[in-house]
């Protein structure tokens, strides 16, 4: 058994990946980046949720401070970054570490993308490294765990 488990969150647009815009996003698929992190992590259990639906995502980081046993959120919030505040506030409420991460370098795209919302209340933020992005906020995470930092 896995000793550490995260939830790899991710919020709309992102079940295009592959499809969507492939100068910015890349061509890899958000099933190949599960995958990869998968590979990359072996002793790490990861739950995958993919959502359209801002109640849904909710829901999921509700259901994981219901729970418990997981050492924190990986959350690719989308567009929902730049201005859901009950996304913020759901954040804010649970007691998991959550790391925000994007595919680009949102602060160097429009204008309205160089804002979000939820990274003050987010234990960090990866942006603008690709799939890597993924991977360093698994590194955060288990690090943060191993540190005592928000659980």
């Amino acid at each position: 058994m896995s000793q550490h488990r995260i939830l790899v969150l991710n919020g709309p647009n992102l079940s295009r990946l592959g499809k969507r815009e492939p100068a910015i996003y890349g061509h890899t698929t958000l099933e190949e980046i599960n995958v990869g992190i998968k590979k990359a992590f072996p002793d790490i259990a990861f739950d995958f949720f993919q959502t359209e639906d801002e109640g849904e995502l909710l829901e999921k980081l509700f259901q994981v401070e219901d729970e418990g046993g997981c050492i924190g959120v990986l959350l690719n919030a989308g567009a929902l970054t730049h201005y859901s505040i009950a996304l913020r506030d759901a954040i804010s409420a649970v007691g998991a570490a959550v790391v925000e991460v994007h595919l680009s370098n949102i602060y160097a795209r429009e204008e309205f993308r160089s804002r979000s919302v939820i990274s003050a209340v987010c234990a960090g933020v990866v942006s603008g490294f690709g799939e890597e992005s993924y991977h360093l906020g698994v590194r955060a995470l288990v690090s943060l765990r191993e540190q005592g930092g928000r659980q």
